[in-house]
């Protein structure tokens, strides 16, 4: 009997037919979080690794880390699409 009901499931599921926005939708999330949160990491690493590891000062470092956050902030936004 339970092999009866196997081959009814396994014959009723057709593929690409089951909806997938919500999958989809925690995708973009993730990637969009991944991707903004690596370049404010990578911003806040850059400040203090200038500010205390070089000994250029607070400024420098802000300067840097806030040039760091305005290139990445082109080179990481999302791109019109066709």
């Amino acid at each position: 009997m339970a092999d009866q009901h196997a081959d009814n499931a396994e014959h009723a599921y057709v593929h690409g037919s089951m909806d997938i926005s919500e999958q989809v939708s925690t995708w973009h999330l993730f990637q969009f979080l991944a991707k903004w949160g690596s370049l404010a990491m990578a911003a806040i690493l850059l400040l203090l690794t200038v500010w205390f590891a070089v000994g250029a000062g607070f400024l420098a470092g802000a300067i840097s880390a806030v040039v760091l956050c305005v290139v990445g902030f082109f080179a990481l936004r999302s791109k019109p699409a066709h």
